[in-house]
């Protein structure tokens, strides 16, 4: 029994040669042999199976003739991959051929592959298909802010990047809410190129350092995660300027004080709390700050020139400072 491995030069001669004996001659006689194409079937193997939004997955055909025999199909494979990307072809090797993909959505979970073999001299065309089922990556959320730490009043920049897991690829989408862990609502902000940016400004230190925590939303891709971090707020400079009146006086007037106390940029907000007011040779008053100004009034001084002071003793926000005039008396 003979078998044919190679249908390339159809059909085949066969020829029979008898060799004859003592009692008869020697003779030939041919015939020909008709060789097709064997059969094939073609397997599908993806791994990993399921897989996450841009995560390259292997995907792998092996092509075997129908029923198995001595040879080993050669040829090409062509995958579509049915997710509108251009199909991918590779050539046979051993039997399989092998190709990489990676899945940039889950939108047509699970996909249908079809991996067509285009068959060869000995082999026919065979086609596979298989179903890849693509989940979401997930993610982490990375937290900063600047300027950290920063004082009463100042506005900080708040950046939220969002970035694929090893296992995944891609940018992801969406939002990310923003709290800032002193009370006021939450912001919530848009995901572009993979970056959230918000702006706040705390008006006390006493809750710092603040925590603050992003909640990325996820998308269709991407899962959701959160990222914290956090910020220490300490307290503003402020500036202190005193003004007294009437400037000049004479021995019989009554001179009233002046103070007024605000942050030093880049603080913003108003002072609270006390500020003590003084002028040579009477005793001092402490007055509270309203709307960051307050004020004494003081007993006619003698003739001369009188040192006047304004010392803001600073209160949760924002620290103390001085200022001080020259009261003339004539």
């Amino acid at each position: 029994m003979t078998s044919y491995t190679d249908a390339a030069e159809l059909p085949y001669t066969v020829t029979a040669t008898y060799s004859g004996d003592n009692n008869f001659t020697s003779s030939t006689g041919t015939d020909s042999q008709t060789v097709q194409q064997a059969a094939t079937t073609t397997a599908v193997d993806l791994a990993p199976d399921p897989s996450v939004a841009g995560q390259p997955v292997t995907v792998s055909a092996t092509v075997t003739a129908v029923p198995p025999g001595a040879a080993v199909p050669t040829g090409t494979v062509t995958f579509d991959f049915g997710d509108g990307t251009p199909s991918v072809t590779a050539p046979v090797t051993d039997g399989t051929a092998t190709v990489t993909h990676a899945w940039a959505s889950t939108s047509g979970s699970p996909y249908a592959l079809t991996a067509g073999y285009s068959g060869d001299a000995d082999f026919s065309p065979s086609t596979a298909t298989g179903m890849q089922t693509v989940a979401q990556a997930a993610t982490t959320t990375a937290v900063a802010s600047s300027p950290d730490p920063s004082v009463t009043g100042q506005p900080v920049d708040i950046t939220a990047t969002v970035s694929a897991d090893a296992l995944g690829a891609g940018t992801p989408t969406g939002t990310v809410t923003f709290d800032f862990g002193d009370g006021t609502p939450s912001v919530t902000a848009t995901v572009t190129a993979g970056v959230a940016t918000v702006n706040h400004t705390w008006t006390s230190t006493s809750g710092s350092p603040y925590t603050v925590t992003a909640d990325y939303s996820g998308d269709i891709d991407f899962g959701p995660s959160t990222g914290t971090d956090t910020q220490t707020v300490t307290r503003a400079t402020t500036s202190t300027t005193v003004i007294s009146t009437p400037n000049p006086s004479t021995k019989s007037d009554r001179v009233t004080v002046t103070a007024t106390v605000v942050p030093v940029a880049p603080a913003t907000g108003t002072p609270t709390g006390t500020l003590t007011l003084a002028i040579t040779g009477r005793s001092p008053q402490t007055v509270p700050l309203v709307n960051g100004t307050a004020s004494a009034s003081f007993n006619p001084l003698p003739r001369g020139t009188h040192l006047v002071t304004g010392n803001y003793n600073g209160d949760v926000s924002f620290a103390p400072s001085s200022g001080t005039t020259l009261q003339t008396v004539n």
